[in-house]
């Protein structure tokens, strides 16, 4: 099984290359985030076109998530929205079921500056976010997307640069812990313990060619799963090339 996660910073202008990812990859569940398109204008024909179809929360230009899946995989039990999240019509949370495993893609708040109402926000999300986990982390649970924190100074390029952003914060990153404490592996750094991995890079300044990048996106898998993963990388290819999105795809495969 290959779950991906990208967030795709607008379906607007990504979707050529999503559809290239598709092509290349053939995942069999690509998370999205950031999709930023109006509810009644999702493109499901060009997923359709490609033999996918998906699932979706949007909110129109900002935010919005969705999950596609191959045509002959059926998507159920579709869940909008995040119990205490603090603004639910901002599209950031959603949940459905391939076969046996609980999916969810999320777009964690920025949080923007630290001491502000969008940080106390971005950590009431993901304060609501581990209850979740918790509640669904007994069975076969996938939990990806751009959770906008990096867990440790090996995910930033440069920490110094970086203190009192938000990101770091010790905050910010206990609850990021307390979503691995709830019952899931982080996939990417179980396989990869020394490696950065960023798959993020401002547009601004070359930082992508320079190698300044963080890492806040993430694929988490509950116990049930993380005992069959086999892979986990970054697609830096998908940051290159005509209008790509700040972020590269992260993906999974599980035995």
């Amino acid at each position: 099984m290959k779950i991906a996660t990208w967030n795709v910073n607008s379906l607007n202008v990504r979707m050529p290359r999503v559809l290239e990812f598709l092509d290349l990859h053939a995942p069999d569940l690509l998370l999205m985030q950031e999709t930023k398109v109006d509810p009644d204008k999702f493109p499901d024909l060009a997923f359709a076109e490609a033999g996918y179809h998906a699932v979706h929360h949007s909110a129109g230009r900002w935010a919005g998530v969705a999950i596609a899946a191959p045509a002959a995989t059926e998507l159920t039990d579709v869940r909008t929205g995040l119990d205490g999240e603090p603004d639910a019509d901002e599209a950031r949370w959603l949940e459905a079921t391939a076969g046996t495993v609980r999916v969810i893609t999320t777009y964690v708040p920025n949080g923007r500056a630290v001491d502000t109402p969008f940080y106390e926000g971005k950590l009431r999300f993901l304060d609501a976010a581990a209850e979740r986990v918790r509640a669904l982390s007994a069975g076969e649970l996938v939990v990806a997307g751009d959770f906008n924190v990096c867990p440790s100074d090996l995910d930033v390029y440069d920490p110094a640069a970086f203190v009192g952003e938000t990101h770091v914060t010790p905050a910010e990153r206990e609850r990021f812990q307390a979503l691995l404490d709830a019952g899931t592996v982080d996939s990417f750094r179980e396989l990869h313990t020394d490696e950065p991995g960023f798959t993020w890079w401002d547009y601004r300044a070359g930082h992508f060619h320079k190698k300044l990048g963080l890492r806040i996106d993430a694929i988490l898998a509950s116990q049930a799963l993380a005992g069959r993963l086999t892979e986990c990388g970054i697609d830096r290819n998908f940051r290159k090339g005509p209008k790509p999105s700040d972020h590269a795809p992260l993906i999974a495969e599980f035995q």
